[in-house]
């Protein structure tokens, strides 16, 4: 077994081995990042898309209220479990090559899903685009710090990349109301033909490929006791949103849950090649902005979810109703998120994003209030906004935190770290979300729902202050003074 130092040399002799082509400019550069970031929309769009189906898809296939939320979780699941193990592949394959492949699996996933008859062919599929998923993330934000010079050129793109990025949950929202409602839900799985078409086409050509590892081996193990000890806690915080903290069937999931997760704990410890690389949380601002990365998420997914239960099973908007509804997240969540390199230029990250998680916190705690009377402009309209503004100025200062002085063989391992740790937030944050509700709601007779979404909300309330707490207690560097205009 090799030391920490002995792998920061193996690694760099193996970028070293394959000389790298000149990096894109002008009008190629401006086409390699819209097929980056044409990937990085395309899979988020799937982690929301599907939300404002889920009544439809749930009617049609016999899904129960509380077993809906596995449609979005196996997807989650698949593609945070399986992050890490796409970015060693891209590290042997090449980071365009393992792009180009996942968005023509995925997108082939994306068939079998639309065409799916039965809750298990669905969910098959839904798994399948998770691992395809797993296999194209990665290389998404190690290509823009591969393609793109570290400094203006690269914030520019990181700040497209951003906006794009996070502005996509939102807008999958409002793509699916409008699929659901014109079409049928099957839509917000063919969607993804035209999107993974493009990619396939522009990314080979106009992305500059990265070098490869001469060898190596798969930390299987590590994939694969990561990937079910996560789903063993899902399974078990479901289980126990279903029935009760006595039931039998999730005690068991959590203990297996332990077991696989200690032992995926251990094998990173022992192997050559270990799925998670260590040193990477040896800097304390970064490890720091990885624990946001997985509170954030865990928080926006109640708001997703619940929202687009509130709506349409409570107020009886239709899907597209309830797609615009989600136009008021979306629409400053991008504005903000196009603002924050200006930000960032002048207060720096710690600053930026402090600003953002304290206007989501105040957004997260005025939706904890939503009452049965309430409606959409009073109950939910204020949260939506605050919450855009917050997110769009959060996302960006932590991905230049995580990414700041990452060696060119750490970059796709910092970047599939960095999306592992928001799809396992989103994942697991939604699982004790809805066990939360599921608790609550079984207690209350009278407006069950309510009492039940309130109680969830009032746990990401929690999360945001967490995430704020992180980034307060980030150590940058001053910023230095402006001069000129």
């Amino acid at each position: 077994m090799s030391t920490p130092v002995a792998r920061v040399q193996e690694d760099q002799d193996d970028h070293a081995a394959a000389p790298r082509t000149p990096a894109p400019s002008g009008a190629h550069a401006f086409l390699a990042l819209a097929a980056i970031v044409g990937t990085q929309l395309m899979l988020l769009l799937d982690l929301t898309v599907v939300n404002v189906a889920l009544p439809g898809i749930g009617t049609h296939l016999g899904f129960s209220a509380t077993g809906m939320s596995w449609v979005l979780n196996v997807y989650a699941l698949a593609f945070g479990g399986l992050l890490l193990l796409g970015s060693r592949i891209g590290d042997l394959i090449g980071r365009r090559t393992a792009l180009v492949w996942g968005v023509a699996a995925f997108t082939l996933a994306s068939v079998l899903g639309g065409l799916a008859n039965d809750a298990t062919t669905l969910l098959v599929a839904r798994g399948l685009q998770g691992a395809a998923a797993a296999l194209a993330a990665p290389s998404t934000l190690a290509l823009i710090a591969t393609n793109f010079r570290e400094g203006a050129e690269r914030n520019r793109a990181l700040s497209v990349f951003s906006a794009i990025a996070g502005a996509g949950s939102a807008v999958g929202l409002t793509l699916g109301g409008v699929l659901t409602d014109w079409g049928s839900w099957r839509w917000v799985f063919f969607i993804n033909i035209p999107f993974g078409a493009a990619v396939v086409l522009l990314g080979p050509r106009f992305i500059t490929e990265t070098a490869r590892h001469r060898g190596g081996r798969f930390d299987v193990a590590g994939a694969l006791t990561g990937t079910l000890g996560m789903a063993s806690l899902v399974y078990a915080f479901i289980r126990v949103g279903e029935s009760s903290w006595g039931d039998a069937r999730a005690l068991a999931a959590f203990a297996v849950a332990v077991a696989l997760l200690a032992s995926f704990l251990v094998n990173e410890t022992r192997v050559q090649h270990p799925l998670v690389v260590l040193r990477l949380f040896a800097d304390r601002n970064r490890s720091l902005a990885y624990g946001v990365m997985v509170l954030v998420p865990a928080a926006m997914s109640s708001v997703f979810y619940f929202s687009t239960q509130y709506l349409q099973s409570y107020l009886h908007y239709s899907p597209l109703k309830t797609g615009f509804a989600f136009l008021s997240l979306a629409l400053p969540l991008f504005v903000a998120a196009r603002l924050a390199p200006r930000l960032l230029a002048r207060w720096g990250a710690r600053y930026v994003a402090a600003a953002g998680l304290a206007v989501t916190l105040a957004g997260a705690v005025l939706i904890t209030r939503l009452g049965a009377s309430d409606g959409f402009a009073q109950g939910v309209l204020p949260t939506m906004l605050l919450m855009g503004f917050g997110i769009g100025w959060t996302m960006m200062p932590l991905n230049t935190v995580i990414l700041s002085g990452v060696a060119p063989a750490d970059a796709g391992s910092a970047s599939g770290l960095l999306q592992t740790m928001q799809q396992v937030g989103g994942s697991l944050g939604l699982s004790v979300l809805v066990t939360v509700y599921g608790t609550v709601s079984r207690h209350h007779r009278q407006d069950p729902f309510i009492h039940g979404v309130d109680a969830a909300f009032v746990l990401a309330v929690v999360f945001v202050a967490a995430a704020l707490a992180l980034v307060l207690a980030l150590r940058l560097p001053p910023r230095k003074p402006l001069t000129g205009r």
